[in-house]
C-alpha cells in the first residue's frame, strides 16, 4: 500500500541562499593555501578539485530537489489531479525542467573549465578559470530562482494537505454548501472542521477516521459543489470533483429537506443528477439532514418526487454491482445533525455497503481461487437422531458456581465507599488488609520513634490536669504580687522630701514630653532653629535660670555651649581681626546646624587637602634632609631624559599585547577549538 506523505520534502533555498551554502561548504571543505612557488601540475589539481567539487554541491541539491518532489504520471490520478487543480501541472513541470536544465549545465560548466584548467600555465591562469567556472555556475542558479521560489511555495502548501489514501476503505461526503456535512464528519470522528452558518466555509478536503466491525475507514469531507457547467467551477468545487472521480469510497449524497441551506430540493436533485456518472460502481446513499427543522414525509409531493427519483438512481448503482439490496432502507436514510438523531445509522449504513462491495469484488477477483485451493471448511454430517449434549465435568461446574458466588458476594471498595457517604465522606482504609497474627491489630496506632526511643513513653496522660493546676497557681502568685506593689505616696517624708520628690516628679513628666515632641519631627529636632525659637523658650540665659533654680553654677554650662556652637571660620575671624568685632557679632545662643557642619567638613577637608612639598622628608624615604632628596630627584629626572626623547617605552607605559598572533591564525582551520590551534 502506497503511502503518500508530501511533509518529508525538504525545504528548498531560494537562489541566493543556494548559492551561499554551496560556496561557503566548498571554501570550508577543500585546502584553502596554495603559493605559486608549487609544481603547476599541483595547482591544476587545487583548482581542478574545487570546480569539481562545486558541480558535485550543486548536482547533489538540485537532484534531492527532483527526486523528493513527486511526479505527477507516477502516482495515483487523485493526486495527480489534485496537483493539477491546485497548482497547474504544466508550471510545475516547467519548474522541474528548468531545475533538471540548470543541473545539467551546471555539469556541463564544470566539464568544460576542468579540460580548460588541465592545460592552465600558471597561477594566475588557473585561478582565474576557476572563478570564471563559479561563476557561470552562480549565474545559472541566480536564472532558476522563481523557479525554486515557486517550487517552495509549492512545497509549503502540500505539507499542509491532509494525508489521504486512495486505496483504504474510505466514505466521501458531498452535496450542496451549507448541508451539514462538516457537522456529520465532526460527529462520527474526532475531526474538528469549522462549522458556520454560511457557504463554503469549507474550502479544502478535511480527513477524519471512525471505526465499524473493528476496521478503520477513512471519512472525506468535500467542500460545497454548485450546479453550474464544469468549466465554470472554482478550484474549492474542483478539488470535490476529483475526490468523486477517483477516490474508489462509499458515497453519501447530502440532501438539506428544511431548505435551511439556501437551496431548494430541485436545486439540490439537479446537483445530483449532473454529477451522477461519478458514483457509477460505487455505493451510493442519500442522506436527508436537518429533519428536526422537516421531516420527509412533510416535504411537498413534487419534492417528495425527486427524492424518489433520487432514490432509484442510487438503486441502480447497487444494481450495477451485481448486488442485491437487503433493504431500500439503506439507499434513503433521514438523520438530524444537530440532535444526533440516525446520524450512526447513517454511518453503519455507509460502512456496511462499502464492506459488502470490496468482499464483492474480491471474490471475483483471480487471486480469491488461489485462496480458496489452501483451505477446506469441514462440515460433519449426523450419525443419528440421538442429542448428544456437551458434557461438563461436575468439578467443572461447580467451581465454575463458586466463583460467580464469589463474585456476587464480594464487595468492591467502590461499593463500600457508595454505602458509607461517597466520595468525600467514605475513606478506605489501608490497614484492613494487613497480615497479623491478631486482626484487632490492625487498627493499632503506629508508634512514633525519635532517637531510638518510643514518643508515647514521653507522654504523660494527666498533662491537661497539670498544665490547669499550673494556671491556677500562676494566677494567685500574680494577685499576691499586685497587693504587695509597693506606691510611693509621700506620707512617710518630710516637707523637704516632699517638695524635692514634687520637683522631680514635675521635670519627669516634663523630659517625657520633651522627648515625645522631638520623636515627632523628621530629625528629631536635636537643634531648634532660630526662626522656629520664636518665643525665645531655647535660651543660654533660660538655661542659666533653671540650674540656678536647682542650686548650680550655670556659668560653665553656658560657657561651653557658645564655645561649641561657634564656628572655625567666626573664631579665625574673630582672633585675627579685632577691629571689626562688631561687624562680625554673632549670636551664640542659636548656633545655626548648617554652620556648624559646613565649619566641620571645612576643617576636616583643610587637614585632608594639605599637600607637601617634594622636598619634605618623611620618616622613611632614605633621605637625612631635604636638600638630599632634592638632588636626588634632579638625578632621576636627567636619567630619563634621552629615553622620552627618543620615545621609548618605559616601566610606567601602558602594554599593548598583540590581540591576533600570527602563529595562531594562519594557516587551514583544522579540526578542534578556534582558539586551539
Amino acid at each position: 500500500m502506497v503511502q503518500y506523505n508530501f511533509k518529508k520534502i525538504t525545504v528548498v533555498p531560494n537562489g541566493k541562499d543556494l548559492i551561499d551554502i554551496i560556496l561557503s561548504r566548498t571554501q570550508r571543505q577543500t585546502p584553502t593555501v596554495v603559493h605559486k612557488g608549487y609544481a603547476i601540475s599541483r595547482l591544476r589539481q587545487f583548482y581542478m578539485r574545487k570546480v569539481k567539487y562545486t558541480q558535485q554541491n550543486f548536482h547533489e541539491k538540485l537532484s534531492a530537489i527532483i527526486d523528493e518532489f513527486p511526479r505527477l504520471d507516477d502516482i495515483h490520478p487523485f493526486y495527480g489531479d489534485l496537483l493539477h487543480v491546485l497548482y497547474n501541472k504544466d508550471h510545475y513541470k516547467l519548474a522541474l525542467g528548468q531545475v533538471n536544465t540548470a543541473r545539467n549545465l551546471i555539469s556541463k560548466i564544470a566539464k568544460d573549465y576542468v579540460k580548460l584548467l588541465k592545460y592552465g600555465d600558471s597561477l594566475y591562469r588557473c585561478k582565474s578559470l576557476k572563478v570564471a567556472a563559479l561563476g557561470r555556475m552562480c549565474t545559472v542558479i541566480k536564472r532558476i530562482s522563481p523557479s525554486l521560489a515557486y517550487l517552495e511555495q509549492i512545497r509549503q502548501h502540500m505539507a499542509r494537505l491532509p494525508s489521504i489514501d486512495p486505496n483504504t476503505r474510505t466514505i466521501l461526503i458531498c452535496g450542496y454548501p451549507n448541508v451539514g456535512k462538516s457537522s456529520f464528519i465532526n460527529k462520527i470522528t474526532r475531526a474538528d472542521v469549522d462549522v458556520q452558518p454560511y457557504a463554503f466555509t469549507t474550502k479544502s478536503l478535511f480527513v477524519g477516521h471512525t471505526d465499524y466491525k473493528y476496521l478503520r475507514y477513512q471519512v472525506i469531507d468535500t467542500p460545497g459543489i454548485l450546479d453550474r457547467p464544469f468549466e465554470d467551477r472554482n478550484i474549492i468545487e474542483m478539488c470535490s470533483i476529483t475526490a468523486l472521480a477517483h477516490l474508489r469510497a462509499a458515497i453519501l449524497f447530502f440532501l438539506d429537506i428544511s431548505g435551511s441551506c439556501g437551496y431548494s430540493i430541485a436545486q439540490q436533485a439537479a446537483l445530483f443528477h449532473s454529477i451522477k456518472s461519478l458514483f457509477m460502481n460505487k455505493p451510493l446513499i442519500v442522506v436527508c439532514n436537518k429533519t428536526d427543522l422537516q421531516p420527509l414525509e412533510g416535504i411537498s409531493e413534487e419534492d417528495m418526487k425527486l427524492v424518489m427519483e433520487m432514490k432509484a438512481e442510487a438503486m441502480k448503482t447497487v444494481m450495477g454491482q451485481g448486488g442485491e439490496p437487503a433493504n431500500e432502507e439503506a439507499v434513503l436514510v433521514t438523520m438530524s445533525t444537530l440532535t444526533e438523531d440516525g446520524v450512526i445509522a447513517v454511518k453503519n449504513a455507509a460502512c456496511e455497503r462499502l464492506l459488502d462491495q470490496r468482499v464483492e469484488i474480491k471474490m471475483k477477483s483471480k487471486k480469491i481461487n488461489d485462496c480458496l485451493n489452501r483451505f477446506h471448511v469441514a462440515m460433519p454430517k449426523p450419525r443419528d437422531q440421538k442429542e448428544r449434549p456437551p458434557c461438563i465435568p461436575q468439578a467443572v461446574l461447580e467451581a465454575r458456581a463458586k466463583e460467580a458466588a464469589e463474585k456476587e458476594r464480594r464487595k468492591t471498595e467502590k461499593d463500600l465507599e457508595n454505602e458509607n457517604g461517597g466520595a468525600g465522606v467514605y475513606s478506605a482504609s489501608l490497614k484492613k488488609h494487613y497480615i497479623l497474627a491478631n486482626d484487632e491489630w490492625k487498627e493499632d496506632i503506629m508508634p512514633e520513634i525519635l532517637d531510638g526511643h518510643n514518643v508515647a513513653d514521653f507522654i504523660d496522660p494527666d498533662i491537661l490536669l497539670r498544665l490547669e493546676e499550673l494556671e491556677r497557681e500562676e494566677g494567685l502568685r500574680q494577685a499576691e504580687e499586685e497587693d504587695d506593689d509597693f506606691e510611693m505616696d509621700g506620707e512617710e517624708l518630710n516637707a523637704e522630701e516632699k517638695e524635692a520628690l514634687a520637683e522631680i516628679r514635675k521635670k519627669k513628666s516634663l523630659l517625657i514630653q520633651q522627648h515625645r515632641i522631638k520623636k515627632s519631627t523628621a530629625e528629631s529636632r536635636s537643634i531648634m532653629p532660630r526662626k522656629f525659637d520664636k518665643n525665645k523658650e531655647f535660651t543660654s540665659e533660660r538655661m542659666g535660670r533653671q540650674l540656678t533654680a536647682l542650686g548650680l553654677d550655670p556659668s560653665l554650662a553656658i560657657n561651653r555651649a557658645r564655645s561649641r556652637s561657634l564656628s572655625r571660620k567666626g573664631r579665625k575671624r574673630e582672633r585675627s581681626s579685632d577691629n571689626h568685632g562688631d561687624a562680625m557679632d554673632v549670636d551664640m545662643d542659636t548656633p545655626s546646624k548648617k554652620l556648624r557642619a559646613r565649619s566641620r567638613s571645612l576643617s576636616l577637608s583643610r587637614s585632608r587637602s594639605r599637600s607637601r612639598p617634594p622636598s619634605e622628608v618623611t620618616p622613611g624615604d632614605g633621605f637625612k634632609d631635604s636638600a638630599q632628596k632634592v638632588k636626588a630627584i634632579k638625578i632621576a629626572k636627567k636619567s630619563v631624559k634621552k629615553r622620552n626623547k627618543d620615545a621609548r617605552k618605559g616601566e610606567a607605559d601602558r602594554v599593548i599585547p598583540s590581540l591576533k598572533p600570527k602563529h595562531l591564525f594562519s594557516g587551514k582551520r583544522s579540526i578542534g577549538k578556534t582558539q586551539r590551534r
